[in-house]
């Protein structure tokens, strides 16, 4: 877990089918605090163990490598992203709104607002994905060390936050109703409530995704360039890791298209479609799940 190989690995250097390369050795090394020379030819068995890298027998696993708190600040900050950008947007419409019935002539000032609460959602997001990758390059596997009344309550606070975001989605919905006499403010109202059920949701989802622990070390294969790939001696291992980038490289394609069409309905006029914005990337990532469901099966044949 610490050297961020698999376990299959470890499997085979313990019974001499393979060994670790020169990078492995150093990093094990470093762990148990040894030279080079001691390790592949000494006898390190009555050195001193480090009790924080240990685990005692009869005790679960330890999250020693910080994966929970890596986890809990991108389900945070992905989220927070895409509030940003939601609600940029409902307060650009209602600025537009407010001017309009005022008549100061300032609506040209709602692209600005709007492009604000799209710079700020961008940096959140790419800081969140840069520090997620980082993590998971510095950490490719996990040992699984929740418990089951763990992997219960994120279930729990993940149906919550489903629930609330689905009443918030109805009262965005209600209040658009009650106020559709004043088109703008309908629609302000709508996506601010939109927006935080957005967010209740996918944090709750998030949350309860970081438990699947097995999905993060899959997703590590994602992550490997192919010189990693070809380096596998299982042949196993290799199938599911191309499968993984090429699962991988096709949603990045498909979700990097939904923001390109979701900015240019939000920022061209002449299209006339900046009300639609958002379902870009609604329709992008169920694009993504039926492109993953097409290579599971595709895989299978």
């Amino acid at each position: 877990m610490l050297l961020g190989v698999s376990r299959q690995a470890v499997s085979k250097w313990e019974s001499e089918r393979t060994y670790p390369e020169m990078d492995k050795l150093l990093r094990i090394c470093s762990l148990f605090e040894c030279k080079l020379d001691d390790l592949v030819m000494g006898d390190l068995t009555h050195r001193q163990v480090d009790r924080i890298m240990s685990i005692p027998q009869g005790q679960s696993p330890q999250d020693i490598t910080g994966y929970d708190k890596s986890t809990c600040g991108y389900a945070l900050k992905l989220p927070a992203g895409i509030l940003s950008i939601l609600l940029g947007a409902a307060l650009a419409v209602l600025w537009a709104a407010l001017s309009t019935a005022l008549g100061n002539g300032l609506s040209d000032y709602a692209v600005v607002i709007a492009c604000i609460g799209t710079t700020v959602g961008i940096v959140f997001i790419l800081s969140a994905a840069s520090a997620r990758n980082g993590f998971q390059k510095a950490h490719p596997f996990i040992e699984d060390f929740y418990t089951a009344e763990q992997k219960s309550g994120a279930r729990a606070e993940m149906l919550k936050g489903a629930v609330l975001g689905a009443v918030l989605i109805a009262a965005g919905i209600a209040g658009a109703v009650l106020l559709r006499s004043f088109e703008l403010f309908a629609w302000a109202a709508f996506l601010s409530l939109f927006a935080a059920a957005v967010f209740c949701i996918l944090r709750g989802y998030l949350l309860w995704l970081r438990m699947d622990v097995e999905r993060y070390n899959q997703r590590s294969f994602s992550l490997m360039t192919e010189r990693e790939i070809a380096a596998l001696d299982d042949v196993e291992l290799r199938r599911i890791a191309r499968k993984a980038k090429r699962k991988r490289s096709v949603c990045v394609i498909i979700m990097s298209l939904a923001t390109i069409v979701g900015l240019c309905l939000l920022f061209i006029p002449q299209l006339g479609a900046y009300r639609w914005f958002w379902l870009a990337w609604a329709i992008g990532g169920m694009l993504c799940v039926a492109a993953n469901l097409y290579l599971d099966i595709r895989g299978e044949e």
